[in-house]
């Protein structure tokens, strides 16, 4: 029997996380040190599957199988293809940023016991998000993808109430309070996602006889299954309904940026670069795969749901006042640009959408990132309470404005590349769509250019007169993002090669190919 690879790179984060979480309460920072080995030696193993995965051989690679619930027809299925392994190399890539930028963010708030936060709890609720997102990326099974797609709530809930972010402008108790109503938004709304979810993968078992996703859309594709239309029309938005809550999608949103604005820096990325991309991800695998004919028939309304997303989200990330708050809402424009991709059901639209998922989780936490070290110095979201910031703190304010162009996809950045070929490919088919969807970019760089003009330039306030610049901890969590989003901007091709392949077949299971371009005979 050949290493089970895929079970290594989810069960290391897990059995990290158990570990972390059973370091003795004095030993704080060797808990830390313990989270913080545990994910570099996933982003090493998560290399290993990115090296071994070969881009032109079968669709599913480094499969596992195993019978789990023999009576119900549930295996333990694991196996990746190219849009899979690119997010599992993107989540163990932040996850050793996420724990080095949040250090001390579970830290004793004060001497003594008397408000003591847990520090090893909050770093072992982090390894343990990274195991469930990691194994949602690799199940085929889809009972097991369920289990995991909502089993990630739990460690999330507690990570935004449990620990928020200490800038905040009322006191504690009222700090206390935000944070448990972002909390208990963030699980309910999930959680009636994945009970709609749970009812159509029980009705999806009742049509095909079992759970395995290869075995259903074979079926579907030689024709042995055939599920009535309306059938597959209602497990269709069973599934779709889950996967947009999670993502988030218009109008299906309004938890992220209140989970984002009482999260700590660290869990706002966690949140928005790594759990959301989640949703995003089912829609390509299950969505698409499971349900052709229905993800067809939804297409035109899901599209004018992607369409209000971005330019709602970016309309009001102009309007606030919190830092963010404004990344949350800059984030629901990207996404509506992802979802735009998928559904556009072109290759460069649906190549796009894969690659805006990992160039958008690089770019907002470097942003996000940094301006959390912003907020940490003068204890403060409010864009009101800064000002002339470059001058005292340059490197600081230079990252900064590099991830904020990055946000609004600035060429020779790597979210440029993927934003352009999603409107190439929705502008291919749906034209009008493509062609509105385009004032979403210079909605983005008006509320970019604004934050950094009015925190980063103009006077220096007294309050922000001694900021530190970035710190070498600090330095070492932002440079090699921007290191990234540079050579991905500048040379996408690695990605390219191995998503096209991908999404070559994700487009052969609804039977679309990509319109011809109409040329006019020559005369």
């Amino acid at each position: 029997m050949s290493f089970p690879l895929l079970t290594a790179t989810a069960a290391l984060p897990a059995i990290g996380a158990v570990a972390t979480a059973a370091v003795p309460a004095a030993r704080r920072t060797a808990a830390k040190w313990l989270a913080l080995l545990v994910s570099l030696a996933t982003l090493a193993l998560a290399v290993v599957v990115l090296v071994r995965f070969d881009p032109g051989g079968s669709r599913y690679q480094l499969t596992e199988s195993h019978s789990w619930i023999a009576d119900f027809g549930v295996r333990y299925e694991l196996g990746v293809d190219g849009i899979a392994v690119v997010l599992i190399a993107l989540t163990a890539l932040l996850i050793p940023f996420i724990v080095l930028a949040g250090w001390h963010d579970a830290d004793p708030l004060e001497t003594g016991n008397t408000r003591w936060r847990p520090t090893q709890g909050f770093f072992a609720l982090i390894l343990a998000v990274e195991a469930m997102v990691i194994i949602s990326f690799e199940a085929t099974d889809v009972f097991l993808f369920y289990i995991f797609f909502e089993a990630m709530l739990i460690p999330m809930y507690f990570l935004i109430g449990g620990f928020g972010d200490r800038a905040h402008e009322h006191g504690e108790e009222a700090a206390s309070t935000q944070r448990s109503y972002a909390a208990v938004k963030f699980l309910l709304y999930n959680l009636v996602g994945g009970l709609i979810m749970l009812a159509a993968v029980i009705g999806l078992y009742v049509v095909a006889g079992n759970f395995s996703l290869q075995e259903i859309a074979e079926a579907r594709a030689n024709g042995s299954l055939d599920m009535a239309t309306n059938t597959e029309r209602w497990l269709f938005l069973g599934f779709f309904f889950a996967f947009a809550v999670k993502a988030p999608l218009w109008p299906l949103h309004t938890w992220l940026p209140n989970a984002m604005q009482e999260a700590t820096t660290p869990v706002a990325v966690l949140i928005t670069a790594v759990v959301d991309k989640v949703g995003t991800f089912a829609m390509l695998r299950f969505c698409l795969q499971l349900f052709p004919e229905a993800s067809k028939w939804a297409t035109p309304v899901i599209l004018v749901l992607a369409l209000i997303s971005i330019i709602y989200g970016a309309l009001l990330a102009v309007g606030q006042r919190d830092i963010k708050r404004l990344v949350a809402y800059a984030s629901i424009s990207h996404f509506g640009f992802i979802v735009l991709g998928i559904f556009a059901m072109t290759s460069q639209g649906q190549s796009g959408a894969t690659l805006y998922m990992v160039n958008h989780g690089i770019s907002t936490a470097a942003l996000m990132l940094v301006a959390g070290f912003l907020i940490s110095r003068r204890g403060s979201r409010l864009i009101a309470d800064y000002g002339g910031v470059q001058k005292v703190a340059p490197i600081l304010a230079g990252t900064f404005l590099i991830g904020g162009l990055a946000t609004l996809s600035l060429p020779g950045l790597a979210p440029f590349v993927s934003e352009f070929l999603v409107l190439v490919g929705t502008f291919a088919r749906y034209p009008v769509i493509g062609i509105i969807a385009t004032f979403g970019i210079v909605l983005a760089a008006l509320y970019t250019l604004v934050l950094y003009q009015r925190t980063m330039t103009g006077p220096v306030k007294a309050e922000v007169s001694a900021m530190p610049d970035l710190r070498v901890r600090e330095l070492v969590v932002v440079a090699p993002l921007i290191v990234l989003l540079i050579f991905l901007g500048v040379y996408p091709k690695p990605l390219t090669d191995i998503v096209n392949p991908a999404v070559e077949k994700t487009m052969s299971d609804v039977h679309k190919t990509d319109p011809q371009p109409e040329v006019e005979a020559a005369k």
